[in-house]
């Protein structure tokens, strides 16, 4: 892409993260942004620990600096709906 993009979805990838779900959430917003036609306006990037882990998995939107824990797969769709797809409908 030319430009940044408009929104980042931090995942972290620490094992404890990654264990309790992040690795499912992480694809399923990846095929949300495919699915949606944003992969130049939306990256979703993995981070390392957050020293976050009792809390795992851990998310986070940007530009809000919206930090979700204990994030469900069963959240992810509402999660992308307030952060992301919110926003876009307003551009």
């Amino acid at each position: 892409p030319k430009h940044p993009p408009q929104h980042v979805i931090l995942s972290c990838d620490g094992s404890k993260c990654s264990k309790h779900g992040g690795e499912d959430i992480r694809s399923h917003y990846k095929k949300l942004i495919k699915k949606e036609g944003l992969k130049d306006a939306v990256w979703l990037l993995k981070i390392g620990c957050t020293d976050q882990c009792s809390h795992a998995p851990v998310i986070c939107f940007q530009p809000q600096n919206a930090w979700h824990i204990e994030v469900k797969e069963k959240e992810a769709d509402e999660l992308f709906a307030r952060y992301i797809s919110a926003h876009m409908a307003k551009k």
